[in-house]
């Protein structure tokens, strides 16, 4: 019953916030239901009763990575509820558009599922005069192999046959070594239909990562944010991915957990090699975050994770979205409002609605770094 209402919160949170592209957010009165509202900036609702304003105003514009848009839609809702007349701008789009804005000064911050190349940390250094571009972890996650087969509600796949699926070296549902991996199903003598992203994308890129961490011999690509692989089919963003999936008999794709979750799209549970086949969870996907080491140096938080995880229950194919902004340099007239949204995004109240978004909250040990750092910034 617990799992029943858990399920019902999220579908019902993200699907009244499932829209695409560019999304602006204001607050109005009727986000207000507290009757003990003062109003203006440090007004408290029942949504953000403890969210600090401080010197925070204006518009916030914002973009990249679609990974965490529906825990953006969220956060700002929240935000703008209680910290009024300030207007959030997230506009979802990838993990590159997003560092491309944010290296050409658009944006007051970037959101990626990949951390900075050293070549865009270079090029960060003209638009944070005095610092440089770095990466704040601020929502985990799995990413979750969503598949479409008519008359298969379960199935386990592991990373040498993911490879060959994704590869289009496994071409039929009923490949024998599908069939070794899901002994008893049904499957049908039917063409399997890959997707993938059209952009660059940082889940792409951490899949990529997964694959080839996880099986070496069978993925041969580099780790890029572009899709490698001959054939398959693309769409835009993880929106037009999990569409896709959902319409057509045969797919099989990869998107955050949140986009399944939404849209009731059955996930493939992975065989890591440990004791049983693992969901994609939120709880799962924190067992593996758990693991990940600080790789960054200075004030970057960019974090090393394991791919190739064996740990009982752990989900292995993880992503983790980063926050880029600099560490000094940033707009005077966006800082404070940067510092007090990333104080939300990062506190206590902000991380505890990405487990019910289909997220997992950052590991409270490199969390509290990252608060630290917000902190800092100038």
């Amino acid at each position: 019953m617990k799992l029943q209402r858990k399920n019902r919160l999220r579908a019902t949170a993200l699907g009244a916030l499932a829209v695409s592209g560019a999304l602006v957010l204001t607050a109005c009165g009727s986000d207000d239901n507290t009757s003990g509202s003062t109003g203006g900036n440090g007004g408290k609702t029942a949504a953000a009763s403890n969210i600090k304003c401080d010197d925070a105003k204006g518009q916030l514009p914002a973009s990249g990575s679609s990974a965490q848009k529906n825990a953006m839609d969220l956060w700002a809702k929240n935000y703008m509820a209680g910290c009024k007349g300030v207007e959030i701008n997230y506009k979802s789009s990838s993990s590159g558009e997003g560092i491309v804005a944010f290296n050409q000064g658009t944006v007051g911050f970037a959101g990626s599922d990949s951390a900075l190349k050293p070549e865009e940390v270079a090029d960060s250094k003209k638009i944070c005069k005095g610092g440089q571009g770095i990466n704040l972890p601020m929502v985990g996650g799995p990413i979750a192999i969503g598949f479409h087969l008519e008359g298969v509600d379960s199935l386990t796949l592991d990373a040498p046959t993911l490879a060959k699926i994704f590869d289009g070296k496994i071409k039929k549902w009923n490949d024998q070594a599908i069939a070794k991996l899901n002994t008893g199903a049904k499957l049908p003598d039917k063409a399997i239909q890959p997707f993938h992203r059209s952009e660059d994308s940082g889940t792409t890129q951490n899949l990529g990562k997964y694959l080839g961490a996880a099986a070496p011999s069978d993925w041969k690509y580099e780790a890029e944010k572009k899709w490698p692989a001959p054939g398959g089919q693309a769409a835009s963003g993880s929106s037009g991915v999990a569409a896709q999936v959902k319409q057509v008999d045969g797919a099989i794709g990869y998107f955050e957990l949140s986009y399944a979750t939404s849209q009731s799209i059955s996930t493939v549970d992975i065989n890591t090699g440990g004791a049983a086949p693992v969901k994609a969870t939120s709880e799962n996907a924190s067992k593996a975050i758990a693991a990940a080491k600080i790789k960054g140096t200075g004030k970057d938080l960019a974090l090393d994770l394991d791919y190739t995880t064996k740990a009982e229950g752990a989900y292995p194919i993880v992503l983790v979205t980063y926050e880029v902004v600099c560490d000094k340099g940033n707009k005077a007239e966006t800082l404070s409002t940067v510092k007090s949204f990333l104080n939300y995004t990062a506190g206590d109240e902000g991380q505890k609605l990405l487990t019910e978004a289909g997220y997992a909250p950052i590991p409270a040990e490199i969390n509290a770094k990252v608060r630290e750092t917000i902190a800092s910034l100038s």
